[in-house]
């Protein structure tokens, strides 16, 4: 099974128990790294998330793995916090970083760079607005790579 359809049906699987317990799907990510395969869940919630809270969801998707494993190599299953430089996936989740410090990416340089790191000002659904010292900078969000949370030191 493809890498796309495995992660859709992990989060198929997982869903309603998140939601049902105040839980915050973030990510779901299938991938070798060496000559292991790790399928790696992100959860969050309001708040933040705990190590027991994070085992109960692993229990939860092992038992139904178990029945119905989209998987057929060996892998290891990993449930964790998304962690402090969380990523923005969705747009969802650039509106809630509004008044956050982000890091994004671009596909191709906008006014001469690919890379921002700033206080998101708004996001409308087109174009994220990056303070970055004094000046603004609108992204079309269309040309955003990545983005995710940052750590300001």
């Amino acid at each position: 099974m493809s890498t796309p359809k495995i992660k859709t049906v992990v989060e198929e699987m997982v869903r309603p128990f998140l939601d049902d317990n105040g839980f915050e799907l973030v990510d779901v990510e299938y991938v070798k790294e060496g000559s292991n395969y790790f399928l790696r869940v992100f959860v969050d919630k309001e708040g933040s998330i705990d190590i027991d809270e994070c085992g109960r969801i692993s229990e939860f998707l092992s038992d139904k793995l178990d029945e119905n494993d989209p998987i057929t190599e060996a892998y290891f299953l990993e449930v964790s916090s998304p962690g402090a430089e969380r990523p923005l996936k969705k747009p969802e989740d650039v509106h809630k970083a509004v008044g956050k410090h982000v890091f994004l990416t671009t596909y191709e340089p906008i006014g001469g760079a690919k890379e921002f790191e700033g206080k998101l000002l708004s996001f409308d659904g087109e174009a994220a607005v990056v303070e970055i010292g004094k000046k603004q900078h609108a992204i079309p969000y269309e040309k955003v790579a990545s983005a995710r949370l940052a750590i300001v030191f």
